[in-house]
């Protein structure tokens, strides 16, 4: 028989996802959803009913087992429909209260008919109040802990299958720059020999078709050249596509990625500075431009 292809292991995952856990069962109805959004650091911010205020920073802490970055809402809703003995509380100062207003405005309308009884007291405002359940008990919050697990699990899935778009993206995008980077090193030889030859034609028309003095052309070509060579950038720059390729085979590579991006800008803003050539300049704008939008997919990597 043959065996099924083994399952893709994301190495990236989105920041971005949403995910939701429900568990119905002897008449507990627990649903926990979460939405995940871009942030520099973990942040998750629970929204329960009372019931669950003991349970949320057991919610976090499962939430930081899952999530090292990004802005997380925890969304927790129940309706329990158990059978369960009611627990009632009479309220003796309340009721005596009553009692006595009762024999006072008795005392007032001795005439009046009484038809106060312990039963009508029982029927007062505040006598009976039912017992107040102010924490979950233990089927209630595994309950909760189970709706919990399964929207962990689709929040990740829905945050692997986006990253793995994103490393599609980004990957493409660093075939460009790559393309790009190559543009500029095959130009970058000429650039030296155009500044000689305009520089030339430049001193010939001022000296009026007298020969320049070739030493110092080439003194000031020289100068030119060292001042504008770009190869240690070029350099830099081919090594951070290696590496940039190379993270992104690991897991949780956001911060990695972000710094390695600002080393791509660093790089780029150089060549473009150092460029007095036209076609370098194109190139290194529209590198620039795929760097920029390289960027703004790591902001959205975990």
């Amino acid at each position: 028989m043959r065996k099924p292809a083994p399952v893709r292991s994301f190495a990236m995952f989105s920041m971005t996802g949403f995910g939701r856990g429900e568990y119905k069962n002897g008449g507990i109805e627990t649903t926990v959803e979460i939405k995940t959004v871009n942030n520099r650091y973990l942040d998750v911010s629970v929204k329960s009913p009372r019931i669950f205020s003991a349970c949320e920073e057991n919610v976090r802490a499962s939430l930081r087992e899952k999530l090292t970055r990004g802005h997380a809402d925890v969304f927790i809703s129940y309706t329990d429909k158990r059978e369960r003995e009611k627990v009632l509380r009479i309220d003796e100062s309340c009721a005596q209260a009553y009692a006595e207003a009762a024999k006072r405005i008795k005392a007032l309308f001795p005439d009046v008919a009484d038809d106060v009884t312990v039963t009508s007291i029982l029927r007062f405002p505040d006598v009976i109040r039912t017992e107040d359940v102010t924490s979950a008990d233990e089927e209630l919050v595994a309950a909760m802990g189970v709706a919990l697990e399964k929207a962990l699990e689709k929040l990740n899935e829905m945050r692997a299958v986006e990253g793995a778009k994103l490393e599609k993206d980004m990957l493409s995008r660093m075939g460009n720059i790559e393309k790009l980077v190559d543009g500029i090193q095959k130009r970058a030889p000429a650039v030296a020999e155009n500044y000689r030859e305009k520089l030339e034609a430049k001193m010939k028309k001022l000296l009026d078709g007298v020969e320049p003095d070739e030493s110092r052309l080439l003194t000031e070509v020289a100068l030119f050249a060292d001042k504008s060579n770009i190869d240690e950038e070029i350099t830099r720059l081919k090594s951070h596509i290696s590496q940039f390729r190379e993270i992104c085979k690991e897991a949780l590579v956001g911060r990695k990625l972000d710094f390695l991006v600002q080393e791509f800008n660093r790089e780029a803003n150089t060549v473009c500075s150092k460029s007095n050539d036209l076609e370098v300049t194109r190139l290194g704008l529209a590198l620039k431009n795929e760097i920029e939008k390289v960027r703004e997919q790591v902001q959205n990597v975990e």
